[in-house]
């Protein structure tokens, strides 16, 4: 089995639009087979949904949620193709959960793509000098670093989080699959998040 490597996971996913998570496991099942990881993203009908990505959305909704007493407060804007699904209870549902989500999780980006190049860069110089300066060796530390970077974008990405109510599922699965379900686009836009005493950046 090759090892899957971010490069790897880039090019399914901008082949397919489908969300990085599954882009890698679908590498990951069939030992690094390009065309073989498509045809899964298909099979599950990410690929599917995916198409959909890329068209307007001009309608959608803003929605908040307050929590822990008044502490931490969020406003989402998830945006759809129609004013229809803007109004359609189970899309609704989904723009609360993900200011739910973003309440509870603290996401800085939304997706991947958001994160500046030179933040990231700045991220692996950090992790890769900590793990050299706790011994390990060059060659080892790029393997540690990738991993490190992986996680550091699950956890302040928010399509790559995973699902406050379900820990096996990320918000890009949820995402994807609302998607294929009603059959419109649908793009979260933009979110900022209050908490009690911390500054919000500009």
């Amino acid at each position: 089995m090759s090892e899957i490597t971010a490069l790897m996971v880039k090019e399914i996913r901008d082949s397919t639009g489908a969300p990085f998570i599954d882009c890698k496991k679908a590498l990951e099942e069939v030992g690094g087979d390009y065309d073989k990881a498509i045809d899964i993203l298909r099979i599950k009908g990410l690929a599917k949904a995916a198409k959909k990505v890329g068209r307007e959305t001009p309608e959608g909704v803003v929605t908040s949620y307050i929590h822990a007493g008044g502490k931490i407060g969020v406003m989402v804007e998830v945006n759809c193709e129609t004013d229809f699904v803007g109004r359609n209870k189970e899309f609704q549902d989904f723009a609360k959960e993900i200011a739910m989500q973003i309440a509870a999780a603290n996401p800085i980006y939304i997706s991947i793509e958001d994160v500046p190049e030179s933040v990231l860069l700045r991220e692996k110089e950090v992790m890769k000098a900590q793990v050299i300066d706790s011994g390990k060796p060059d060659n080892i530390a790029d393997k540690i670093v990738e991993g490190k970077v992986t996680k550091y974008l699950e956890e302040n990405c928010l399509l790559e989080q995973t699902y406050i109510r379900d820990p096996k599922i990320r918000i890009s699965d949820l995402l994807s699959s609302l998607i294929a379900k009603i059959g419109e686009n649908i793009v979260i836009m933009r979110f900022v998040r209050y908490q009690l005493g911390e500054p919000i950046d500009e």
